[in-house]
Protein backbone atom coordinates (compact mmCIF):
# COMPACT_ATOMS: atom_id res chain seq x y z
CA UNK A 1 0.00 0.00 0.00
CA UNK A 2 1.55 3.66 -1.15
CA UNK A 3 2.16 5.57 1.27
CA UNK A 4 0.32 9.42 1.71
CA UNK A 5 2.83 11.82 0.46
CA UNK A 6 4.23 14.27 3.12
CA UNK A 7 3.58 17.62 3.32
CA UNK A 8 5.46 19.93 1.40
CA UNK A 9 7.50 22.50 3.87
CA UNK A 10 6.05 25.88 3.82
CA UNK A 11 8.61 28.26 1.63
CA UNK A 12 10.43 24.80 0.16
CA UNK A 13 10.61 24.49 -3.38
CA UNK A 14 8.67 21.53 -5.12
CA UNK A 15 11.91 20.88 -7.36
CA UNK A 16 13.83 20.41 -4.54
CA UNK A 17 11.69 17.49 -3.27
CA UNK A 18 13.42 14.66 -3.25
CA UNK A 19 11.30 11.69 -4.68
CA UNK A 20 10.35 8.07 -3.11
CA UNK A 21 9.73 4.94 -4.98
CA UNK A 22 6.15 4.12 -5.14
CA UNK A 23 5.82 0.92 -2.51
CA UNK A 24 5.30 -2.18 -4.28
CA UNK A 25 1.91 -3.70 -4.26
CA UNK A 26 1.62 -6.71 -2.43
CA UNK A 27 -0.24 -9.49 -3.44
CA UNK A 28 -2.30 -10.64 -1.58
CA UNK A 29 -1.94 -14.75 -0.78
CA UNK A 30 -4.84 -17.00 -1.92
CA UNK A 31 -6.78 -18.65 0.52
CA UNK A 32 -4.91 -22.58 -0.14
CA UNK A 33 -7.64 -25.49 0.00
CA UNK A 34 -7.32 -28.15 2.25
CA UNK A 35 -5.71 -31.29 0.78
CA UNK A 36 -8.58 -33.51 2.49
CA UNK A 37 -11.47 -33.70 4.88
CA UNK A 38 -12.35 -35.74 7.60
CA UNK A 39 -16.15 -36.86 8.43
CA UNK A 40 -16.84 -36.79 12.17
CA UNK A 41 -19.80 -37.18 14.75
CA UNK A 42 -19.91 -35.83 18.44
CA UNK A 43 -16.75 -34.29 19.43
CA UNK A 44 -18.12 -34.84 23.38
CA UNK A 45 -19.07 -38.71 22.87
CA UNK A 46 -17.60 -39.85 19.66
CA UNK A 47 -13.89 -41.78 20.56
CA UNK A 48 -13.88 -43.17 17.09
CA UNK A 49 -13.87 -39.69 15.70
CA UNK A 50 -11.56 -38.88 17.93
CA UNK A 51 -8.82 -41.34 17.04
CA UNK A 52 -9.32 -40.79 13.24
CA UNK A 53 -8.98 -37.06 13.85
CA UNK A 54 -5.61 -37.43 16.14
CA UNK A 55 -4.13 -39.61 14.00
CA UNK A 56 -4.52 -37.05 10.82
CA UNK A 57 -3.37 -34.33 13.27
CA UNK A 58 -0.38 -36.03 14.08
CA UNK A 59 0.32 -36.83 10.32
CA UNK A 60 0.39 -33.19 9.72
CA UNK A 61 -2.75 -33.68 7.36
CA UNK A 62 -4.19 -29.86 6.32
CA UNK A 63 -7.82 -30.92 6.25
CA UNK A 64 -11.52 -29.38 6.54
CA UNK A 65 -13.49 -30.99 9.28
CA UNK A 66 -17.67 -32.55 8.21
CA UNK A 67 -19.42 -33.05 11.01
CA UNK A 68 -22.78 -35.26 11.09
CA UNK A 69 -25.39 -34.62 13.79
CA UNK A 70 -25.85 -37.09 16.19
CA UNK A 71 -29.14 -37.20 15.22
CA UNK A 72 -27.86 -38.79 12.00
CA UNK A 73 -28.88 -42.86 12.11
CA UNK A 74 -25.61 -44.37 11.44
CA UNK A 75 -23.68 -41.62 13.40
CA UNK A 76 -25.83 -42.81 16.36
CA UNK A 77 -25.30 -46.17 15.82
CA UNK A 78 -21.42 -45.73 15.89
CA UNK A 79 -22.26 -43.29 19.03
CA UNK A 80 -24.07 -46.12 20.94
CA UNK A 81 -21.74 -48.89 20.18
CA UNK A 82 -24.57 -50.47 18.32
CA UNK A 83 -22.62 -51.32 15.16
CA UNK A 84 -19.19 -51.10 13.84
CA UNK A 85 -17.94 -47.46 12.99
CA UNK A 86 -18.61 -47.43 9.15
CA UNK A 87 -18.94 -44.05 8.15
CA UNK A 88 -17.13 -41.87 10.83
CA UNK A 89 -14.67 -41.18 10.93
CA UNK A 90 -14.13 -41.09 7.09
CA UNK A 91 -11.27 -39.57 5.29
CA UNK A 92 -11.55 -38.24 1.80
CA UNK A 93 -7.92 -37.65 0.61
CA UNK A 94 -8.31 -36.31 -2.97
CA UNK A 95 -10.64 -39.00 -5.05
CA UNK A 96 -9.57 -41.73 -2.04
CA UNK A 97 -11.52 -42.90 0.18
CA UNK A 98 -10.66 -44.07 3.77
CA UNK A 99 -13.57 -45.19 6.37
CA UNK A 100 -11.66 -47.32 9.33
CA UNK A 101 -9.57 -45.74 11.49
CA UNK A 102 -6.78 -48.33 11.65
CA UNK A 103 -6.83 -48.06 7.84
CA UNK A 104 -6.48 -44.56 8.12
CA UNK A 105 -3.61 -44.55 10.29
CA UNK A 106 -2.31 -46.99 8.25
CA UNK A 107 -2.86 -45.11 5.04
CA UNK A 108 -1.46 -41.65 6.34
CA UNK A 109 1.60 -43.57 7.28
CA UNK A 110 2.67 -44.57 4.05
CA UNK A 111 1.30 -40.63 2.19
CA UNK A 112 2.95 -38.95 5.13
CA UNK A 113 6.10 -41.21 6.27
CA UNK A 114 8.16 -38.45 7.89
CA UNK A 115 5.01 -38.05 10.35
CA UNK A 116 6.17 -41.07 12.84
CA UNK A 117 2.97 -42.67 13.02
CA UNK A 118 4.45 -45.84 13.11
CA UNK A 119 7.98 -46.13 14.72
CA UNK A 120 10.46 -47.09 12.45
CA UNK A 121 12.13 -50.12 14.09
CA UNK A 122 10.28 -53.38 13.06
CA UNK A 123 9.73 -54.87 16.24
CA UNK A 124 8.38 -51.92 17.91
CA UNK A 125 6.35 -50.86 14.84
CA UNK A 126 4.52 -54.95 15.28
CA UNK A 127 4.15 -53.85 18.65
CA UNK A 128 2.46 -50.66 18.10
CA UNK A 129 0.07 -52.73 15.13
CA UNK A 130 -0.79 -55.47 17.76
CA UNK A 131 -1.77 -52.99 20.93
CA UNK A 132 -3.83 -51.08 17.88
CA UNK A 133 -5.25 -53.46 17.30
CA UNK A 134 -6.35 -54.70 20.62
CA UNK A 135 -7.87 -51.14 21.49
CA UNK A 136 -9.75 -51.35 17.65
CA UNK A 137 -11.44 -54.55 18.32
CA UNK A 138 -11.00 -55.41 21.92
CA UNK A 139 -12.33 -53.52 25.38
CA UNK A 140 -15.97 -53.93 24.84
CA UNK A 141 -16.96 -54.26 28.70
CA UNK A 142 -14.97 -50.57 29.02
CA UNK A 143 -16.91 -48.88 26.21
CA UNK A 144 -20.10 -50.12 27.45
CA UNK A 145 -19.43 -49.44 30.78
CA UNK A 146 -17.82 -46.32 30.70
CA UNK A 147 -18.57 -44.12 27.45
CA UNK A 148 -17.03 -41.25 26.28
CA UNK A 149 -18.58 -37.95 27.46
CA UNK A 150 -15.89 -35.31 27.89
CA UNK A 151 -18.38 -32.88 29.62
CA UNK A 152 -19.23 -35.28 31.88
CA UNK A 153 -17.88 -35.92 35.39
CA UNK A 154 -18.80 -39.01 37.80
CA UNK A 155 -17.05 -39.31 40.68
CA UNK A 156 -17.64 -42.28 42.52
CA UNK A 157 -18.69 -43.98 39.70
CA UNK A 158 -19.37 -48.03 40.06
CA UNK A 159 -17.30 -49.61 37.23
CA UNK A 160 -18.58 -52.94 35.99
CA UNK A 161 -16.47 -56.27 36.72
CA UNK A 162 -16.09 -57.14 33.84
CA UNK A 163 -14.96 -53.17 32.75
CA UNK A 164 -12.31 -53.17 35.62
CA UNK A 165 -10.87 -56.89 33.78
CA UNK A 166 -10.34 -54.11 30.75
CA UNK A 167 -9.03 -50.67 32.95
CA UNK A 168 -6.70 -54.00 34.20
CA UNK A 169 -4.95 -55.23 30.31
CA UNK A 170 -4.92 -51.48 29.25
CA UNK A 171 -3.12 -49.90 32.09
CA UNK A 172 -0.34 -53.13 31.65
CA UNK A 173 -0.25 -52.31 28.47
CA UNK A 174 0.90 -48.79 28.95
CA UNK A 175 3.30 -49.52 31.79
CA UNK A 176 4.54 -52.57 29.33
CA UNK A 177 5.41 -50.02 26.67
CA UNK A 178 6.63 -47.23 28.68
CA UNK A 179 8.80 -49.13 30.73
CA UNK A 180 9.95 -51.03 27.37
CA UNK A 181 10.29 -47.10 25.14
CA UNK A 182 11.34 -45.19 27.55
CA UNK A 183 7.77 -42.43 27.64
CA UNK A 184 6.80 -40.44 27.75
CA UNK A 185 4.53 -41.88 24.77
CA UNK A 186 3.82 -45.24 24.57
CA UNK A 187 6.73 -46.01 21.94
CA UNK A 188 8.63 -42.89 22.78
CA UNK A 189 9.27 -38.83 22.76
CA UNK A 190 6.48 -38.49 20.71
CA UNK A 191 2.84 -39.54 19.51
CA UNK A 192 1.70 -41.79 17.86
CA UNK A 193 -1.56 -44.07 16.37
CA UNK A 194 -0.90 -45.86 19.56
CA UNK A 195 -1.48 -42.82 21.59
CA UNK A 196 -4.14 -41.67 19.19
CA UNK A 197 -5.99 -44.56 19.84
CA UNK A 198 -5.67 -44.88 23.27
CA UNK A 199 -6.52 -40.90 23.74
CA UNK A 200 -9.94 -41.85 24.57
CA UNK A 201 -9.85 -44.07 26.67
CA UNK A 202 -7.56 -41.74 29.01
CA UNK A 203 -10.52 -39.14 28.71
CA UNK A 204 -12.79 -42.05 30.40
CA UNK A 205 -10.60 -42.38 33.29
CA UNK A 206 -10.97 -38.84 33.91
CA UNK A 207 -14.82 -38.22 33.46
CA UNK A 208 -15.27 -41.16 35.72
CA UNK A 209 -12.71 -41.11 38.34
CA UNK A 210 -10.94 -44.68 37.54
CA UNK A 211 -7.55 -45.06 39.84
CA UNK A 212 -4.75 -45.71 38.26
CA UNK A 213 -1.21 -46.39 38.96
CA UNK A 214 1.37 -43.53 38.87
CA UNK A 215 2.86 -44.30 35.85
CA UNK A 216 -0.32 -44.28 34.13
CA UNK A 217 -1.34 -41.03 35.67
CA UNK A 218 1.47 -39.59 34.64
CA UNK A 219 0.64 -40.78 30.91
CA UNK A 220 -2.75 -40.01 30.73
CA UNK A 221 -1.78 -36.06 31.77
CA UNK A 222 0.63 -36.84 28.88
CA UNK A 223 -1.66 -37.34 26.59
CA UNK A 224 -4.23 -34.97 28.06
CA UNK A 225 -1.66 -32.37 28.00
CA UNK A 226 -0.80 -32.42 24.13
CA UNK A 227 -1.95 -29.31 22.31
CA UNK A 228 -4.76 -31.25 19.87
CA UNK A 229 -6.00 -32.90 22.86
CA UNK A 230 -6.33 -29.47 23.97
CA UNK A 231 -8.04 -28.08 21.05
CA UNK A 232 -10.35 -31.26 20.45
CA UNK A 233 -11.96 -30.64 24.13
CA UNK A 234 -12.81 -27.38 23.78
CA UNK A 235 -14.74 -27.51 21.01
CA UNK A 236 -16.38 -30.76 22.57
CA UNK A 237 -17.37 -28.61 25.27
CA UNK A 238 -18.96 -26.21 23.13
CA UNK A 239 -21.19 -28.54 21.54
CA UNK A 240 -25.03 -28.12 22.25
CA UNK A 241 -26.06 -31.75 21.14
CA UNK A 242 -26.49 -33.94 24.13
CA UNK A 243 -27.32 -37.70 23.85
CA UNK A 244 -29.35 -38.16 26.74
CA UNK A 245 -28.33 -42.04 27.17
CA UNK A 246 -24.88 -41.38 27.61
CA UNK A 247 -25.19 -38.26 30.10
CA UNK A 248 -27.25 -40.49 33.02
CA UNK A 249 -25.20 -42.00 35.63
CA UNK A 250 -25.74 -46.13 35.05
Amino acid sequence: MATAPKTRPQGRPAATRTKRAAAPVRSVPKTRAAEASITLSSKNYSSWSLRGWLIAKLAGLEFDEVMVSPDDADARKEILLLSPSILVPCLTHGDIKVWDTLAIGEYLDEVKPKAGLLPTDIAARAHCRAICGEMHSGFSSLRAALPMNLKGDFPGYKVWAKAEGDIERITSIWRDCIAKYGGPFLFGDKPCIADAMYAPVVTRFLTYHVAVDRVCSAYCKQVMAMPEMKEWIAAAKLEHEDIEELDMEF
